[in-house]
């Protein structure tokens, strides 16, 4: 690629780029709890913080301020569920302002709350309804913050996938409210509706590991296919193809989350929680759309 002069004074040297990433992480992973902005970060590493962000992105696929918050989730995490701290004591430890900050900080990265995750969806309303679709009948879940579950079924098979999906959290109030997912439907399955200046909210609602290999579905482009040996891989831990699978196997929202286009090694479709048969049309649907 070539790059124009003023834009090679942008970018840091080659040869300097390790050096600084990997003092940025030290310094976020060390001092998470002071929460540095990016003017502090750059003071500290003696950088210019536009120069500074833009080559830490550039290696970690993520900017500094997009890290901080993970390594702050990572730590609220084990907080509210190896020490059962309570959430106040939680926000002060983790060096937040307010409790109002750890609750953006979830809902912006998982899109629920540290209590629900805590408790399991204890409490959590979620309504659903079945609606038409190019893949059969399918049951859809929603939030006040989004799309949490889709699922499919065959004629004659709708109560068991709504057994299948209120199982998953089994703490969570249902109601039945075809109103609610009919607007969620359009935007799934109506292609001429898939806007990048105006994504569809989807709430992950699971442990950890699961919610890492889904965020991993997401990133597997329309009309291409990923290995689970490569998702473990991609996700840090390559020898955990088979948890890999399991956690594919259970992502509670189809399609949208593709777990489709989730493969065996040897290139085989292997299963699908809904058929072989729908994951095959799902994959002929989008090739043809690509």
């Amino acid at each position: 690629m070539q790059i124009t002069l003023d834009k090679a004074k942008e970018i840091i040297p080659a040869d300097e780029d390790y050096r600084i990433v990997s003092g940025v992480i030290a310094m976020l992973t060390e001092d998470y709890r002071d929460q540095p902005s990016l003017e502090s970060i750059a003071g500290r590493m003696k950088r210019d913080p536009i120069e500074l962000q833009k080559t830490f992105t550039r290696w970690a696929g993520l900017s500094p301020k997009a890290f901080l918050q993970a390594v702050t989730l990572d730590h609220a995490k084990r907080l509210l569920r190896d020490e059962n701290l309570p959430l106040l004591e939680t926000t002060l430890e983790l060096g937040l302002s307010s409790p109002g900050r750890l609750h953006d900080l979830f809902v912006t990265h998982e899109a629920m709350s540290p209590g629900e995750w805590k408790a399991n969806g204890r409490g959590l309303d979620i309504r659903y309804g079945f609606v038409a679709s190019p893949f059969g009948k399918a049951l859809l879940m929603v939030t006040d913050r989004g799309l949490c579950g889709l699922a499919f079924a065959d004629p004659g098979e709708e109560e068991e996938a709504l057994r299948d999906m209120t199982g998953r959290w089994p703490e969570a109030i249902f109601h039945a409210d075809e109103a609610a997912v009919a607007p969620y439907a359009g935007r799934i399955f109506d292609e001429a509706r898939w806007r990048a200046e105006e994504p569809l909210r989807v709430v992950l609602i699971g442990t950890d590991f699961q919610i890492r290999v889904w965020e991993q579905l997401l990133e597997i482009p329309l009309g291409r296919l990923c290995t689970y040996s490569d998702i473990a891989t991609n996700i840090g831990m390559p020898k955990a193809s088979r948890a890999v699978g399991a956690a594919v196997g259970r992502n509670p929202v189809s399609f949208v989350v593709p777990c489709h286009r989730a493969i065996g090694k040897s290139g085989a479709l292997t299963g699908y929680h809904w058929g072989l048969t729908r994951k095959r049309a799902m994959l002929g649907w989008e090739a043809a759309k690509g």
